[in-house]
Protein backbone atom coordinates (compact mmCIF):
# COMPACT_ATOMS: atom_id res chain seq x y z
CA UNK A 1 0.00 0.00 0.00
CA UNK A 2 1.48 3.47 -0.97
CA UNK A 3 2.52 5.40 2.00
CA UNK A 4 1.12 8.97 0.89
CA UNK A 5 -2.12 10.74 1.16
CA UNK A 6 -3.73 8.74 -1.95
CA UNK A 7 -6.03 6.04 -1.66
CA UNK A 8 -7.71 3.98 -4.48
CA UNK A 9 -10.27 4.89 -6.28
CA UNK A 10 -12.44 2.01 -5.43
CA UNK A 11 -11.95 2.77 -1.97
CA UNK A 12 -12.56 5.86 -2.49
CA UNK A 13 -16.11 5.31 -4.01
CA UNK A 14 -16.90 2.56 -1.82
CA UNK A 15 -15.84 4.82 1.74
CA UNK A 16 -18.18 7.92 0.27
CA UNK A 17 -21.35 5.63 1.16
CA UNK A 18 -21.79 5.54 -2.93
CA UNK A 19 -21.66 1.79 -2.92
CA UNK A 20 -19.38 -1.22 -2.45
CA UNK A 21 -15.80 -1.75 -3.45
CA UNK A 22 -17.13 -4.48 -5.69
CA UNK A 23 -20.01 -2.03 -7.57
CA UNK A 24 -17.26 0.42 -7.89
CA UNK A 25 -14.94 -1.52 -9.44
CA UNK A 26 -17.69 -2.34 -11.99
CA UNK A 27 -18.26 1.18 -12.79
CA UNK A 28 -15.21 2.41 -13.73
CA UNK A 29 -14.55 -0.79 -15.58
CA UNK A 30 -17.49 0.43 -17.42
CA UNK A 31 -16.34 3.93 -17.98
CA UNK A 32 -18.83 5.60 -16.09
CA UNK A 33 -16.10 7.32 -12.59
CA UNK A 34 -13.99 10.48 -14.04
CA UNK A 35 -11.33 11.75 -11.88
CA UNK A 36 -11.17 15.74 -12.22
CA UNK A 37 -13.16 15.49 -15.25
CA UNK A 38 -10.76 12.38 -16.46
CA UNK A 39 -12.00 9.03 -17.54
CA UNK A 40 -11.05 6.74 -14.22
CA UNK A 41 -9.33 3.14 -14.49
CA UNK A 42 -9.17 0.16 -12.30
CA UNK A 43 -5.68 1.34 -9.98
CA UNK A 44 -6.05 4.79 -9.81
CA UNK A 45 -5.25 6.74 -6.92
CA UNK A 46 -6.97 9.56 -5.45
CA UNK A 47 -6.53 12.24 -3.09
CA UNK A 48 -9.65 13.86 -0.82
CA UNK A 49 -9.14 17.05 -2.87
CA UNK A 50 -9.69 15.15 -5.86
CA UNK A 51 -13.36 15.14 -7.83
CA UNK A 52 -15.01 12.00 -8.62
CA UNK A 53 -17.71 11.98 -10.35
CA UNK A 54 -20.17 8.68 -11.90
CA UNK A 55 -22.52 9.64 -14.58
CA UNK A 56 -21.00 13.11 -14.38
CA UNK A 57 -22.60 13.64 -10.86
CA UNK A 58 -20.54 13.99 -7.84
CA UNK A 59 -20.32 10.71 -5.81
CA UNK A 60 -20.59 12.27 -2.48
CA UNK A 61 -21.89 15.96 -1.53
CA UNK A 62 -19.27 18.66 -0.86
CA UNK A 63 -18.36 19.35 2.88
CA UNK A 64 -20.84 16.25 3.71
CA UNK A 65 -20.19 15.29 7.22
CA UNK A 66 -18.75 12.32 8.17
CA UNK A 67 -19.33 9.89 11.25
CA UNK A 68 -17.52 6.76 12.05
CA UNK A 69 -16.50 4.36 14.38
CA UNK A 70 -13.08 2.88 14.50
CA UNK A 71 -11.92 -0.27 16.83
CA UNK A 72 -8.73 1.19 17.98
CA UNK A 73 -5.77 -1.47 17.68
CA UNK A 74 -3.08 -1.56 20.29
CA UNK A 75 -0.55 0.83 19.64
CA UNK A 76 -2.15 3.37 17.22
CA UNK A 77 -1.91 6.56 18.82
CA UNK A 78 -4.39 9.57 18.87
CA UNK A 79 -3.08 12.20 17.06
CA UNK A 80 -3.91 13.76 13.65
CA UNK A 81 0.01 14.59 13.47
CA UNK A 82 1.26 12.45 10.54
CA UNK A 83 4.79 13.10 12.20
CA UNK A 84 3.73 10.39 14.31
CA UNK A 85 4.69 7.02 13.73
CA UNK A 86 1.90 4.79 14.15
CA UNK A 87 -0.68 7.93 14.20
CA UNK A 88 -4.80 7.19 13.68
CA UNK A 89 -4.99 9.53 10.75
CA UNK A 90 -2.69 7.40 8.44
CA UNK A 91 -4.14 3.95 10.06
CA UNK A 92 -7.59 4.32 8.91
CA UNK A 93 -6.36 6.06 5.87
CA UNK A 94 -9.65 7.52 5.31
CA UNK A 95 -10.26 9.86 2.01
CA UNK A 96 -11.75 12.88 3.67
CA UNK A 97 -9.58 14.92 6.65
CA UNK A 98 -11.63 13.98 9.60
CA UNK A 99 -10.30 13.58 13.31
CA UNK A 100 -10.87 11.82 16.65
CA UNK A 101 -13.26 13.00 19.42
CA UNK A 102 -11.47 12.42 22.52
CA UNK A 103 -8.70 10.22 22.90
CA UNK A 104 -7.70 6.48 23.62
CA UNK A 105 -4.35 5.74 24.98
CA UNK A 106 -1.66 3.76 22.84
CA UNK A 107 -1.56 0.91 25.14
CA UNK A 108 -5.79 0.92 25.05
CA UNK A 109 -8.12 -0.24 22.29
CA UNK A 110 -11.60 0.10 21.42
CA UNK A 111 -14.01 2.34 20.26
CA UNK A 112 -13.02 5.41 18.72
CA UNK A 113 -15.48 8.15 17.16
CA UNK A 114 -14.51 10.33 14.32
CA UNK A 115 -15.71 12.89 12.44
CA UNK A 116 -14.87 16.20 10.35
CA UNK A 117 -18.02 17.60 12.25
CA UNK A 118 -15.90 20.18 14.71
CA UNK A 119 -19.23 21.24 16.28
CA UNK A 120 -19.75 17.64 17.53
CA UNK A 121 -16.38 17.16 18.59
CA UNK A 122 -16.92 20.32 20.97
CA UNK A 123 -20.49 19.56 22.34
CA UNK A 124 -19.05 15.51 23.17
CA UNK A 125 -15.75 17.10 24.62
CA UNK A 126 -17.83 20.17 27.14
CA UNK A 127 -17.32 18.33 30.02
CA UNK A 128 -21.03 19.65 31.47
CA UNK A 129 -22.58 16.93 28.86
CA UNK A 130 -21.40 14.32 31.23
CA UNK A 131 -21.44 11.62 28.39
CA UNK A 132 -21.31 8.15 29.28
CA UNK A 133 -18.25 6.10 28.28
CA UNK A 134 -17.50 2.30 28.92
CA UNK A 135 -14.61 -0.22 29.30
CA UNK A 136 -13.93 -3.26 30.14
CA UNK A 137 -10.64 -3.85 31.88
CA UNK A 138 -8.30 -6.85 32.77
CA UNK A 139 -5.88 -6.44 35.25
CA UNK A 140 -3.00 -8.32 37.18
CA UNK A 141 -4.79 -9.23 40.44
CA UNK A 142 -8.15 -10.65 41.27
CA UNK A 143 -10.98 -8.49 41.63
CA UNK A 144 -11.93 -7.91 44.67
CA UNK A 145 -15.26 -6.58 46.17
CA UNK A 146 -13.59 -3.77 48.39
CA UNK A 147 -11.54 -3.12 44.92
CA UNK A 148 -15.26 -2.67 43.24
CA UNK A 149 -16.41 -0.23 46.02
CA UNK A 150 -13.46 1.93 46.51
CA UNK A 151 -13.11 2.39 42.59
CA UNK A 152 -16.31 3.23 42.43
CA UNK A 153 -16.28 5.66 45.23
CA UNK A 154 -13.80 7.82 43.72
CA UNK A 155 -10.19 8.03 43.71
CA UNK A 156 -7.46 10.30 44.62
CA UNK A 157 -4.86 10.76 41.25
CA UNK A 158 -3.77 14.23 39.68
CA UNK A 159 -4.85 16.25 42.29
CA UNK A 160 -8.52 15.97 42.64
CA UNK A 161 -10.74 12.90 43.28
CA UNK A 162 -12.84 11.16 40.39
CA UNK A 163 -16.48 11.63 40.55
CA UNK A 164 -18.26 8.44 41.86
CA UNK A 165 -18.95 6.05 38.70
CA UNK A 166 -20.38 2.47 38.27
CA UNK A 167 -17.96 -0.49 38.60
CA UNK A 168 -18.96 -3.60 38.17
CA UNK A 169 -16.83 -7.42 38.51
CA UNK A 170 -16.77 -9.38 35.09
CA UNK A 171 -14.81 -12.26 36.40
CA UNK A 172 -11.89 -12.77 38.50
CA UNK A 173 -9.42 -10.40 36.88
CA UNK A 174 -11.93 -8.42 34.85
CA UNK A 175 -14.66 -5.71 35.68
CA UNK A 176 -16.68 -3.09 33.58
CA UNK A 177 -16.67 0.62 34.44
CA UNK A 178 -18.45 3.77 33.40
CA UNK A 179 -16.87 7.48 33.45
CA UNK A 180 -18.09 10.73 33.08
CA UNK A 181 -15.17 12.28 33.17
CA UNK A 182 -11.74 11.72 31.32
CA UNK A 183 -8.51 12.49 32.97
CA UNK A 184 -5.58 11.56 31.45
CA UNK A 185 -4.80 7.96 31.49
CA UNK A 186 -7.85 8.04 34.22
CA UNK A 187 -8.34 3.90 34.43
CA UNK A 188 -4.91 3.23 35.21
CA UNK A 189 -4.36 5.77 37.61
CA UNK A 190 -7.22 4.47 39.51
CA UNK A 191 -6.15 1.11 39.61
CA UNK A 192 -2.41 2.15 40.51
CA UNK A 193 -3.76 3.80 43.97
CA UNK A 194 -5.23 0.56 44.63
CA UNK A 195 -1.86 -1.35 43.74
CA UNK A 196 -3.36 -3.01 40.28
CA UNK A 197 -2.14 -2.96 36.74
CA UNK A 198 -4.08 -2.61 34.05
CA UNK A 199 -3.57 -5.75 31.40
CA UNK A 200 -6.02 -4.56 28.86
CA UNK A 201 -8.21 -1.82 28.56
CA UNK A 202 -10.97 -1.73 26.05
CA UNK A 203 -13.72 1.05 25.55
CA UNK A 204 -17.17 -0.61 24.21
CA UNK A 205 -19.26 2.25 24.66
CA UNK A 206 -19.50 6.45 23.99
CA UNK A 207 -23.32 7.61 25.34
CA UNK A 208 -25.15 5.06 23.17
CA UNK A 209 -22.97 4.06 20.60
CA UNK A 210 -21.72 0.69 21.25
CA UNK A 211 -18.71 -1.46 19.89
CA UNK A 212 -20.41 -4.85 19.39
CA UNK A 213 -18.49 -6.98 17.35
CA UNK A 214 -16.74 -4.58 15.19
CA UNK A 215 -13.37 -6.52 14.70
CA UNK A 216 -10.39 -4.59 15.93
CA UNK A 217 -8.61 -2.68 13.26
CA UNK A 218 -12.24 -1.93 11.44
CA UNK A 219 -14.54 1.07 11.13
CA UNK A 220 -18.08 1.30 10.64
CA UNK A 221 -20.32 4.56 9.72
CA UNK A 222 -22.96 5.55 12.38
CA UNK A 223 -26.27 4.33 11.38
CA UNK A 224 -28.98 6.77 11.01
CA UNK A 225 -30.47 5.61 14.58
CA UNK A 226 -27.39 6.26 15.85
CA UNK A 227 -26.50 9.57 14.12
CA UNK A 228 -30.37 11.25 15.23
CA UNK A 229 -29.29 9.98 18.92
CA UNK A 230 -26.29 11.70 19.00
CA UNK A 231 -27.53 15.06 17.56
CA UNK A 232 -30.53 15.01 20.18
CA UNK A 233 -27.94 14.34 22.71
CA UNK A 234 -26.07 17.12 22.33
CA UNK A 235 -28.88 19.69 21.51
CA UNK A 236 -29.17 19.44 17.89
CA UNK A 237 -32.03 18.06 16.45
Amino acid sequence: MSNDNTVRINKAISSSGYCSRRQADALIESGRVSINGKTAVLGDRVTEDDKITVDGKPIKEENKNVYLILNKPIGITCTTDRRVLGNVIDFINYPKRIFHVGRLDKPSEGLLLMTNDGDIVNKILRAEYEHEKEYIVRVNRPVTSSFIRKMGAGVPILDTVTKRCKVERVSRFTFRIVLKQGLNRQIRRMCEHFGYKVEKLQRVRLMHIELGDLPVGKWRYLTTEELKKLYKEVGRE
